[in-house]
């Protein structure tokens, strides 16, 4: 399950097929999602994983919140359903168990894991069918973790960037939070703040890698990336380290009952 920043769609709400256009265009830009989206902060990682030591990363994409679990030393799979974005994953963790599947069908066994995170993913999925399969390859007491890094979008220099890139709200996260349900309790919240250090070309490969920006014409993805350019050269000059701040949203939940 591909990555994203939240808020992809356009403001006149895409149909059915637009959004699965957008969910299957991540392995078009698999390099530049590799090269450009942040990993997560400790804190944000410590919450969502617990107690646990057998953890599924699902729609694990390149491998960003992936890389944080092994760094941890804990038993890591990762399913992902993008061959291009596998592919990546495997590059960059070649001794990470990692697997072709889906949130909706991940392959695992049945209560095989303690821990299910999905980063940056859960928008994308079907939750009448994901949340009964995430809970069927938990462990009793196991938890899912959802996590989205925001862009902060009350620095202006950020604000002006994502008025070109297809700036949004929050909205899709927290009706993504509300799909869970049963079996699944009342989930915990937490909220945190880092700093992305990249550069002015890192910042056109996180919005070129935008599923949005990816299914553009040509034409328009090429004008997309000029104008936020153009932002960068005003606000920054030549060179140099920019530092992109985020907000970090965490929501976890315990199964509440066997499925």
């Amino acid at each position: 399950m591909p990555h994203d920043d939240l808020t992809e769609h356009p403001t006149e709400h895409p149909t059915a097929d637009d959004a699965a256009a957008h969910a299957r265009s991540f392995g078009a830009a698999a390099d530049a999602y590799a090269r450009a989206r942040p990993g997560y902060p400790d804190d944000a990682v410590d919450f969502l994983v617990g107690p646990a030591r057998r953890v599924l990363d699902l729609g694990a994409g390149t491998g960003k919140f992936t890389a944080s679990l092994v760094a941890r030393g804990l038993d890591v799979v990762a399913v992902e359903p993008s061959t291009r974005m596998l592919a990546q994953l495997r590059s960059a963790l070649p001794h990470v168990e990692a697997r072709e599947g889906s949130a909706e069908a991940t392959g695992l066994p049945d209560a095989s894991v303690d821990a299910v995170v999905v980063a940056q993913a859960w928008h994308w999925v079907d939750p009448a069918l994901a949340v009964p399969e995430v809970a069927r390859v938990l462990r009793p007491g196991g938890t899912l973790g959802l996590v989205w890094n925001v862009r902060d979008e009350s620095v202006p220099w950020v604000s002006r960037v994502w008025e070109i890139a297809q700036r949004g709200s929050e909205h899709e996260m927290r009706a993504s939070v509300e799909t869970v349900g049963e079996p699944f309790g009342v989930p915990e919240h937490v909220r945190t703040r880092f700093e992305h250090v990249t550069d002015r070309a890192g910042v056109l490969d996180l919005v070129a890698s935008r599923s949005y920006v990816i299914v553009l014409p040509e034409d328009e993805r090429a004008a997309v990336l000029a104008g936020v350019g153009r932002v960068l050269d005003e606000e920054f000059g030549e060179g140099g380290a920019i530092r992109l701040p985020y907000v970090t949203h965490c929501s976890r939940f315990t199964l509440s009952r066997a499925v």
